[in-house]
């Protein structure tokens, strides 16, 4: 198919249905998967493995400068960033995942049709062009409170985990941080301080057992198993995935070799070792050991 047919195919909505080989594998294994699903841009970030940012939608600045950091380096990592297109932390981690060149799924409440809110149509488009909008909502229909609940459920039953960056106590992100658990999904938090009341929810999460987040790399240590359980849910017809780190992995050896000794046996920036050694921990190629990673 051509550059041009793509294009075309992914300005028109796609119906995905649980038989169909497009429909996502992880959320079809939740309890209660949508019938169906209405897909505007590429189809094929639905199946690729995700990672959900979520929080307010009166988010602070330093909340959103972090949702767009942390976005940054799970796509940096070869994730792709799930949200929920709302103000906030969710418009963040979406700008934060396109700016740096990467794929970010949106998972909308309303008609695919129908952006909200409607500020966000831009994001909406660029979003389109760059990964997808989904939703199990028929066309037309409008934001009404009780679609948003059901809307959460498909966005930690689409991921591998779920990271609250930033929400109060009766923030609507701890409903999804809470179908992340139903759903066997890992649910992360940042560490706010107590005397900021728009961080109290993520206290509460961390306090009820949630992961902490201080670095992108508390997220990948926890996700390596589920990203290894992921490839193997994926349709057997899908092509090896690949992580696009094999000039790093051919630098091991059955010893365990440390990041300094990697950066200067390759000649390239440390950021990009760092980023090619996530994607093979993540693909059960490379592992932590005592004295750095080895092969595994």
């Amino acid at each position: 198919m051509s550059a041009d047919s793509n294009a075309r195919a992914a300005a028109r909505p796609h119906r995905v249905a649980p038989g169909d080989v497009d429909y996502p594998p992880l959320l079809r294994d939740i309890h209660d998967p949508p019938a169906s699903l209405h897909v505007l841009g590429d189809v094929s970030a639905l199946a690729r493995p995700q990672v959900a940012i979520v929080g307010s939608r009166r988010a602070s600045a330093a909340g959103q400068r972090l949702a767009g950091e942390l976005a940054a380096e799970l796509v940096a990592a070869g994730l792709v960033v799930c949200s929920g297109l709302a103000r906030g932390i969710d418009g963040a981690a979406h700008r934060g995942a396109l700016d740096a060149g990467g794929s970010t799924v949106a998972v909308m409440a309303t008609g695919i049709d129908v952006v909200y809110p409607p500020r966000h149509r831009p994001l909406a488009a660029a979003l389109q062009a760059a990964g997808c909008l989904v939703t199990e909502f028929p066309h037309g229909t409008p934001p009404l409170p009780q679609h948003f609940p059901r809307r959460n459920r498909i966005i930690s039953g689409l991921s591998l985990g779920v990271v609250v960056v930033e929400a109060a106590p009766a923030s609507g992100s701890l409903i999804t941080a809470r179908s992340a658990l139903e759903q066997g999904r890992e649910v992360f938090a940042l560490p706010w301080s107590p005397l900021h009341p728009g961080g109290r929810g993520c206290l509460q999460l961390l306090r009820d057992g949630a992961k902490m987040v201080e670095t992108v790399q508390d997220v990948l240590d926890e996700l390596g198993p589920l990203y290894r359980r992921h490839r193997e849910c994926a349709a057997p017809a899908d092509p090896p995935q690949q992580h696009g780190a094999d000039w790093l992995l051919e630098l091991f050896c059955a010893e365990a070799v440390d990041v300094d000794s990697l950066v200067r046996a390759c000649d390239r920036p440390v950021a990009e070792v760092l980023r090619a050694l996530s994607a093979l921990e993540l693909a059960g190629s490379v592992e932590r050991v005592p004295g750095g990673y080895a092969r595994c």
